[in-house]
């Protein structure tokens, strides 16, 4: 029995269903083939890594173009880091104590002190293994690399230096760095630079020892100094990771990220250029007052001005000494035979302002910032309007904050803790089968400050009256430890005692939530479920 041939594409399995009868017979519209608008349009069903990797070096290069040279990707990226990251990067160790054995008691007091010895690390120099930045520096660096190139790499190096109490140190290196060998680009279980197992999983990244755009500076590199490449095993043999990659995993089966603005870079480009000529019209149109106009023709100009009638127009123009210089009422003498025309611009463009608006909204929308952001341009934004926007953006942030925490930040604290439990800075009894109980922990970032201070707080204040939510998250909110707060309020309390001074200098704060003052015994009636025990209850 003879088998019935499939279509040889998908393309032409539509061309077959639409025969005939003169349209698409698809389920979808947007899959036609027939309609002239879709038909087209034929984009591969690739893998994500065939997606992606071909184009990744001109995505990272336009990307890393624009926030140079372009003023709004530049403020896009930094608004970015601000709101993201922001001055602010605090431990706050919160050990499992239920896994442990512990009680909250022992856990608060022993992650106090894994946080102080982690400031001796992380606030400083030290952690970097260049000892130019801090670990909110290498963040911030690493947060930026990450939405301009579409990865960022950090190799945790064993670095001991005399005087130093850490020997934990990051390296942290541009992604440009991490790509397949030569010679080895035939073997399909390497993408990029990174070698996978079966399962996907990275063991082991290509790196090459000198940045490959040395090739364009004078740094002394030769080509076969640029050509050589390390082969980083993934993890060490007990299980301690050597390479940190930071990248957003859109699909399954992404090796690598790509950059932030890789679905609106044409409309950055194009609005960059369209802004540059705009403001180039402008400029030449403003050194234009008027015209000199000759309705002389040749044979007239020869009996008016005789031989040499060029120079001697030239002449009869230098005589009018007062057209260089519009002023008012001014009377101007014309050379024989012409007259002035006015000249009416056409820039700056009416309609530029509104155009350009439109084209930013999609651009924020491609870059995850509300227009407001983008353009730090609140001028007509309503309270309300700038509360929800700046929810919306927020959740936004918050969700890149998790993914800072869980792929950046926590990696980087359990390699320094691991460090601190060799070497006898940190009591962790079992650490490497409990290693997820002890190295549990948040990270605060920078405030996200205030558009109303006075109705932000008097909300906060009621959330925690109302026991949805506590001083620790409103704090960590603002980018503040709650219980540095609550010591140096403690600190401020007793000075004012000790110096005689009231310690209520202000009025309570009123919300809405506190009610009208009232005589003892219309409290019942006034507040529901505030009724004394009557009889024998």
């Amino acid at each position: 029995m003879a088998r019935s041939k499939r279509p040889a594409s998908r393309h032409a399995a539509h061309a077959l269903k639409g025969a005939g009868a003169g349209a698409s017979l698809s389920a979808y519209q947007g899959a036609s083939f027939t309609d002239l608008a879709l038909s087209g349009w034929t984009p591969p069903a690739a893998s994500a890594d065939a997606d992606l990797l071909p184009d990744l070096d001109a995505l990272t290069a336009r990307s890393r173009d624009l926030s140079r040279n372009n003023g709004v990707m530049g403020g896009a990226m930094q608004t970015l880091r601000d709101n993201i990251v922001g001055p602010v990067l605090r431990l706050s160790a919160m050990p499992d104590y239920r896994l442990l054995g512990w009680t909250r008691e022992q856990a608060h007091a022993w992650g106090n002190d894994v946080e102080a010895k982690f400031r001796s690390w992380a606030e400083t120099t030290e952690c970097d293994a260049a000892r130019s930045l801090n670990l909110l520096g290498m963040t911030v660096q690493a947060l930026g690399g990450a939405m301009l190139n579409g990865d960022a790499f950090a190799l945790p190096l064993w670095l001991p230096r005399p005087g130093s109490r850490w020997s934990t140190r990051l390296m942290v290196m541009e992604a440009d760095r991490l790509c397949t060998p030569d010679g080895l680009q035939f073997r399909d279980d390497i993408r990029a630079g990174i070698e996978l197992d079966t399962y996907g999983a990275p063991t082991a990244y290509h790196l090459l020892r000198r940045h490959p755009g040395d090739a364009y500076g004078v740094y002394g590199a030769t080509v076969s100094q640029l050509k050589q490449w390390d082969r980083i095993p993934a993890f060490t043999d007990w299980g301690r990771p050597r390479v940190i990659h930071l990248h957003d995993k859109e699909r399954t089966g992404q090796s690598r990220g790509r950059p932030i603005v890789s679905a609106v870079m044409r409309e950055f480009h194009m609005t960059g250029k369209y802004a540059s000529n705009e403001l180039q019209a402008s400029l030449a149109n403003s050194l234009v007052a008027a015209f000199l106009e000759s309705d002389l023709d040749q044979e007239s100009a020869a009996a008016l001005f005789g031989d040499d009638p060029r120079t001697a127009w030239n002449k009869s123009v230098g005589q009018a000494q007062s057209i260089g210089k519009l002023q008012g009422a001014a009377v101007i003498p014309l050379p024989a035979g012409a007259r002035m025309s006015s000249f009416t611009p056409g820039r700056p463009n009416a309609a530029f302002s509104a155009f350009m608006d439109v084209l930013h909204r999609q651009i924020g929308v491609g870059v995850n910032l509300p227009y407001e952001l983008l353009m730090k341009d609140f001028s007509k934004t309503s309270w309300s309007s700038a509360r929800a926007t700046l929810l919306e953006a927020w959740r936004y942030f918050h969700g890149r904050r998790r993914w800072l925490m869980d792929y950046w930040l926590q990696p980087i604290y359990a390699l320094w803790f691991e460090e601190a439990v060799n070497a006898g800075e940190i009591e962790a009894p079992g650490f490497y089968a409990n290693k997820y109980a002890y190295t549990r922990a948040k990270f605060i970032f920078g405030g996200r400050g205030w558009v109303d201070p006075v109705k932000e707080a008097q909300a906060a204040v009621m959330r925690m009256e109302a026991g949805l939510s506590t001083l620790e998250k409103e704090c960590a909110e603002q980018g503040d430890d709650y219980e540095e707060v609550m010591d140096q309020l403690a600190v401020e309390r007793a000075m004012k005692l000790a110096r005689g001074l009231p310690l209520d200098t202000a009025a309570p704060v009123q919300t809405s939530a506190q009610p009208v003052e009232q005589p003892e015994e219309q409290l019942d009636d006034a507040v529901p479920g505030t009724a004394q025990p009557q009889g024998n209850e």
